[in-house]
């Protein structure tokens, strides 16, 4: 009986090493092995031990990425979260701020904060007058996306993809975000002026527009009353 027994678990232990040597080879060759449909040991009578055969069975290959897990699980997904209505805001802040910064940085970053303030009147003027878009972004990049259409000559210059001097740039970004937050309240220094043009320069508009004030290097001009247009 001692011998039947101990001839068995031999038996078992060969089955089992060489099911594992497979199994290694299988894998090593890029096989997916599926687990066992039945790993149960019974016996067929008392003081006899038979040993049910494992079965192995090759599954197809999957891609490289796919999720490792239990069975019948799937490939983890990424799920994509819409935006929150306050998310949204924010990122609409941030934009109207550097539209803003972006203005003030290009048209007037050597001619200190009041030169920076006189062109952010200007932008928000605008906002508020007909024919122009009512948003900072709206404003500043109107007619960017045509080549002799820009309100703002360095939205189609190529300074853009000029790099900034740091310190400027900073000293604009935070005045923007103080004018937008309202910790800095713009007045009316350039008395409704909703253009304006360098000292160097003398546009063909300037004449149809009224002249309001020079601050620094630009001279800033207000629509003309209707009873004028027209000659």
């Amino acid at each position: 009986m001692a011998k039947r027994i101990d001839v068995a678990l031999r038996r078992t232990d060969l089955i089992v090493g060489g099911i594992l040597v497979l199994t290694f080879a299988v894998a090593a060759g890029a096989a997916a092995i599926a687990p066992p449909t039945d790993k149960h040991v019974h016996t067929s009578s008392v003081g006899q031990m038979e040993v049910a055969p494992l079965p192995l069975r090759l599954a197809s290959a999957e891609p490289a990425n796919t999720f490792v897990g239990p069975p019948l699980s799937r490939p983890i997904l990424p799920i994509a979260f819409a935006p929150t209505p306050a998310e949204l805001a924010l990122q609409k802040v941030l934009a109207e701020q550097r539209c803003l910064a972006e203005a003030m940085y290009y048209e007037a970053r050597g001619e200190g904060a009041d030169g920076e303030k006189a062109i952010a009147e200007v932008v928000f003027h605008r906002m508020k007058s007909a024919g122009y878009p009512h948003s900072v972004c709206g404003v500043v990049y109107q007619g960017a996306a045509l080549k002799h259409a820009c309100q703002f000559s360095f939205t189609c210059s190529g300074e853009l993809q000029q790099r900034k001097t740091p310190g400027a740039w900073a000293r604009a970004k935070r005045l923007a975000a103080k004018i937008l937050g309202g910790l800095i309240q713009l007045g009316d220094v350039t008395e409704d002026a909703v253009s304006f043009h360098a000292v160097d320069v003398e546009p063909g508009w300037s004449d149809r527009l009224v002249k309001t004030i020079q601050i620094g290097n630009h001279v800033f001009y207000r629509p003309a009353p209707r009873a004028t247009l027209g000659g």
